[in-house]
């Protein structure tokens, strides 16, 4: 048995669009507005999310770069991130010129501490960057008050969270902007793509513009940009995915209630939603005394369990501050993320959690 912590979940409808594109030889648009599939697939992602605007791009990362371009953050500037969350985050504040400032996180549920939040602004702070971390969601209300008692900007990244909500409210339209990645292990895929929602008009057209060189009618560039454009095959695959999202949340929801019914007795941490709060469940995420030990003998039973993130990203070789985050420490060491994707099967949860509690009794 081979049971992978995330994989793409594509059918006959992806690969019909992928030939369709290429049958037809538009693969790219370098128009303002993108290609046909480009703009399908933003018309869907907005409506999904319930936001004005959605504009894709290339890849979460680029997403992140591109909001934080939108919003003109630059050398000099201070940006409040999670050490504990994937790299892009902070890489995407460096790209800027700026300067990602960690921030250390709650035990409950993995995202940012607004109480060490606050302790971390200084007169350059300009941005928030608040991770939805395994879909779970940050404590947006404490982050909103700090942010306006400071005039600071906020720009979600949601890349894990798609289809989570608080208050029956969607990660990433909360604030300025949200970032979203489409990479194969997330909930839905487009290959590589990402995308971002705002109900601000400048700002879309502002991202518009970043995304494509900084140019509306071409050759006319305007402000700074990049090519960060989602090429038409890959939104052809997205537009499809974004449909069938509603099935695979509801099938990563029953896997997680049927695991975290089964794992109830344990000893351990198992992932719980606070009120008003309804997760995608990206990750489920316990967290768990010898980690490693345990990750190890689950790998070797065919279970892809796996640590997400083991190394915090202040503690990276290219970041390496000696800063003191100690839940960020504590987390990096304990948790661990079971398989829940919708190809998972309720025979494979009950393994999962029947390999699990051997290992733990052993």
């Amino acid at each position: 048995m081979n049971i992978a912590i995330n994989i793409p979940f594509v059918g006959k409808e992806e690969i019909f669009a992928v030939t369709s594109v290429l049958k037809k030889g538009s693969l790219t648009s370098a128009a303002n507005h993108g290609g046909k599939h480009v703009q399908e697939f933003e018309k869907l992602a907005a409506t999904f999310v319930k936001s004005k605007y959605a504009i894709a791009v290339n890849s979460g990362t680029a997403a992140l770069q591109a909001a934080l371009y939108a919003l003109d953050i630059k050398k000099g500037d201070e940006v409040l991130v999670p050490s504990f969350t994937f790299v892009a985050t902070a890489n995407a504040v460096v790209s800027t010129g700026a300067k990602p400032v960690f921030v250390d996180i709650l035990k409950d549920n993995y995202t940012m501490d607004p109480s060490d939040l606050k302790r971390k602004i200084t007169k350059k702070t300009k941005a928030i960057i608040p991770v939805h971390l395994y879909g779970n969601v940050a404590y947006v209300d404490r982050i909103s008050e700090i942010a306006k008692k400071y005039s600071l900007m906020i720009v979600e990244d949601s890349a894990q969270s798609l289809g989570s909500t608080f208050r029956g409210k969607h990660t990433g339209t909360f604030f300025d902007l949200g970032c979203y990645s489409m990479y194969p292990a997330k909930v839905m895929t487009a290959g590589e793509g990402g995308f971002i929602v705002t109900n601000d008009k400048n700002l879309r057209d502002r991202l518009l513009m970043i995304r494509n060189h900084g140019m509306v009618h071409g050759y006319d560039t305007k402000i700074f940009g990049l090519n960060l454009r989602l090429p038409e095959i890959n939104a052809a695959i997205a537009s499809i995915q974004m449909k069938k999202l509603p099935k695979f949340l509801a099938a990563r929801k029953k896997n997680a209630t049927l695991l975290s019914k089964i794992l109830s007795d344990l000893k351990i941490g198992i992932p719980t939603q606070r009120q008003y709060e309804n997760v995608n469940w990206y990750l489920y995420t316990i967290n768990i005394a010898n980690r490693n030990k345990v990750l190890k003998k689950l790998n070797q039973k065919g279970i892809g369990a796996a640590a997400y993130y083991p190394t915090p990203v202040h503690k990276t070789p290219f970041y390496k501050q000696k800063i003191r985050l100690p839940i960020t420490d504590w987390a990096a060491s304990r948790v661990l993320s079971l398989p829940i994707h919708p190809k998972v099967t309720s025979k494979n949860i009950e393994f999962i959690a029947r390999s699990l509690r051997e290992i733990l009794n052993e």
